[in-house]
């Protein structure tokens, strides 16, 4: 099997660097098909972890995170030995956590571009209607344009949200399910495009009867024949019904590309055509939708000729009850889910927290983080089939996002313990983190091994890389459609919070409070801080708050 290839520091020489018998070192090991082997000198860390990312050069750029990682006073370890998986890269493990633990809060806030590029107006049909209206399917549209909008937002790209919610009972519908939307606001003129609808109609054929509020028929067939336009548009469209709603909804798009406010945010990475046309209208909709929104893109270009040229569709798959006939309305799904964490709670406690406020908070986040982790763990383009058994809500179902939860709880637990005992004197408080010796940082049960270094490698590493391909847009791609990585951070989560549910489990954190112990502690309570980072950021990139105790 070929390696892929291997990115090595300038000037670095590994028979020069590579010291005999240096130790605790790790070999990092792939192949073409990003299946990664930890190798540590005379231990078998088990079968390869595949990467959190399907492209094949992620581990060339962790190669080369780890290696920039290396400054003055560090010498690199490095071996080119070749293994039946690809190529080894030697390091020297107490180096690589030294330079990522002493700079944890700053390694993992999301990468900002380099320089600025396209504006994005993500365009939402489904939150015109009421929610008592909402399909599931439409609901998944609505956490997945959320989500990809926070993930816009951490990177600096200018966005604008569309539409403004008008229904009244919308509005408290997306709190209870945190998502951040724009409210009900003005809405915008359609003089000019209905001047424009009126001159393009074509008269009535065969005492054609329109329905009330229809201004005529627009005939699309010409624009999806023009080339470089048939790629995903549905053959059988032909023409459009005008009415005064569509041209609303036209109008209040318009208003979002014409009316953008000028900032100093940067965007995506620039695109060849950024300058032509940076504005790109992504319309996340559900597969339901899309026929008709194929129409307005096409009505959009014919009425106005400043229409961004790029429109792009992504279309979120169906969702299927498992065991339920009848349709489940978005509001039924989350009283349901509410529902479930509520008696769960009452089961396990055995009393009824209804009354407490604070619990109905915490049950309230709780039933939005197992809604979200089940809408968005699978690919937005993907066909999604909901389990609605109580099981689903379990903090031992080790792919829910009450699972997540309450590690994140554990978390918050450990660093309240040490801070109390600290306070009472058992500990001295928290040394400065470049006098921490990382050494210290050995796993020394054999199953699973090396637990501190998986979480480094698995979790804190790759985050801002993962945090990037989260945003990114593949704004030059051909075709109407796009696809969206929404569902990695959902999957790194789970996987996070499992690899610290195994680690804690397993390792005694805070210890007995002798001054020769401090020393290791420290170390694994700043690795556990690291991790909280980055547990805490992809929270909030699904909209979630931390919670402190379940």
């Amino acid at each position: 099997m070929r390696p892929t290839g291997l990115i090595l520091p300038r000037g670095s020489n590994p028979d020069r660097d590579l010291v005999p018998g240096k130790a605790p070192t790790t070999h990092i090991v792939w192949g073409p098909r990003c299946a990664l082997r930890l190798e540590v000198t005379g231990v078998d860390v088990g079968e390869p972890r595949r990467w959190p990312s399907l492209e094949p050069e992620v581990p060339e750029r962790v190669v080369h995170a780890i290696v920039g990682l290396q400054g003055p006073g560090v010498a690199p370890v490095l071996s080119c030995a070749p293994t039946p998986a690809g190529l080894a890269l030697q390091l020297r493990r107490s180096a690589v956590f030294e330079r990522v633990l002493g700079a944890v809060a700053a390694y993992a806030a999301p990468t900002v571009p380099a320089a600025p590029g396209p504006r994005v107006v993500l365009h939402c049909p489904a939150l015109r209607g009421s929610p008592c209206a909402l399909r599931l399917s439409q609901l998944r549209a609505v956490l997945v344009a959320d989500h990809l909008a926070r993930a816009l937002h951490a990177h600096r790209v200018s966005v604008r949200l569309v539409p403004a919610v008008r229904d009244p009972h919308m509005p408290t519908f997306l709190q209870q399910l945190r998502v951040d939307w724009p409210a009900a606001s003005e809405r915008a003129a359609t003089e000019a495009l209905r001047s424009r609808a009126l001159a393009e109609l074509t008269p009535a054929r065969n005492a054609e009867a329109l329905p009330p509020g229809a201004l005529g028929r627009v005939y699309l067939k010409e624009l999806v024949d023009e080339r470089g336009r048939t790629t995903g548009y549905d053959p059988k469209l032909d023409s459009c019904l005008v009415t005064e709603d569509l041209l609303a909804v036209l109008a209040e798009l318009q208003q979002a590309v014409q009316d953008w406010a000028e900032d100093s945010s940067l965007g995506l990475a620039a695109a060849p055509d950024a300058g032509a046309d940076s504005c790109m209208v992504v319309h996340v909709v559900s597969c339901e939708e899309e026929f008709q929104q194929q129409k307005l893109d096409l009505l959009w270009w014919k009425l106005d000729d400043q229409a961004p040229l790029r429109q792009k569709h992504l279309v979120c798959g169906p969702v299927k009850v498992a065991g339920a006939p009848g349709t489940l309305t978005a509001p039924e799904y989350y009283e349901l889910r509410h529902a479930q964490v509520c008696k769960a709670s009452a089961l396990k406690r055995g009393r009824d927290l209804a009354q407490d406020s604070a619990w109905m908070e915490i049950f309230r986040v709780l039933s939005v983080a197992t809604i979200k982790f089940e809408m968005l763990s699978t690919a937005p383009q993907s066909q999604l089939l909901l389990a609605l058994a109580d099981s689903s809500i379990s903090t031992k179902g080790t792919k829910s996002g009450t699972f997540v939860m309450y590690n994140c709880a554990r978390l918050a637990t450990l660093f309240e313990s040490y801070k109390c005992s600290m306070e009472q004197g058992l500990y001295p408080t928290f040394p400065p983190v470049s006098s921490l010796d990382f050494s210290l940082l050995h796993d020394e049960h054999p199953s699973p091994p090396q637990g501190e270094w998986l979480l480094l490698f698995n979790s804190i590493l790759p985050f801002p890389d993962l945090l990037s391909q989260t945003a990114a847009l593949p704004c030059t791609a051909p075709g109407l459609h796009i696809t969206a990585r929404t569902e990695m951070v959902c999957k790194f989560l789970v996987q996070l919070s499992m690899d610290f549910s195994s680690y804690y489990n397993r390792v005694h954190i805070l210890g007995e409070p002798r001054p020769h112990l401090f020393g290791q502690m420290f170390a694994r309570l700043q690795l556990l801080r690291a991790v909280r980072e980055v547990l805490h950021t992809g929270l909030a990139m699904l909209g979630l708050p931390p919670l402190s105790h379940i």
